[in-house]
């Protein structure tokens, strides 16, 4: 499966949002947040500076990832979904490293995430790019039992 990354257009936004949904719904539940943040892309992640990415095979969207802008230098890695029929070929290992590969690109110091300990496959891919682990910051996910962090001024 030959695997491209294309940037965020609005004309995605279904994608994004119907890709993140049923993985949430799946093994957790949609939040307020996230469900506000999945209808409202372009309000809740590009207006505020942070960046879309999908990742597509023989020309169809089957993933995406976001990079949200935290703060000055820090950015959280999030809404990281494949679509059900397409998982266990590598898009999502390919998706982590897209959004580690651009975040760095823009120069950020800090790239955080939020995970949990349920998804082992998840974390496991997430520490073999590089995350390691940092006390969870309460309040941002109910489902979030594992916070990472790649350090890239350390890196």
């Amino acid at each position: 499966m030959e695997l491209q990354v294309i940037d965020y257009q609005p004309q995605h936004a279904p994608y994004f949002e119907k890709f993140n949904k049923a993985w949430l719904e799946e093994y957790f539940t949609v939040e307020p947040f996230d469900k506000w943040v999945l209808e409202n892309p372009d309000e809740a992640i590009i207006k505020t500076g942070g960046s879309i990415y999908f990742v597509t095979s023989n020309q169809k969207i089957i993933g995406t990832v976001a990079l949200r802008y935290i703060e000055e230098g820090v950015y959280e890695l999030t809404k990281m979904a494949v679509d059900k029929d397409h998982r266990g070929g590598g898009a999502g290992q390919f998706l982590c490293q897209t959004g580690i590969d651009k975040a760095r690109e823009l120069g950020v110091k800090k790239l955080i995430l939020f995970s949990s300990r349920v998804l082992e496959n998840a974390i496991h891919i997430y520490r073999k790019l590089g995350f390691t682990e940092i006390p969870v910051e309460p309040g941002t996910y109910k489902r979030a039992d594992i916070m990472m962090e790649i350090n890239f001024i350390n890196n």
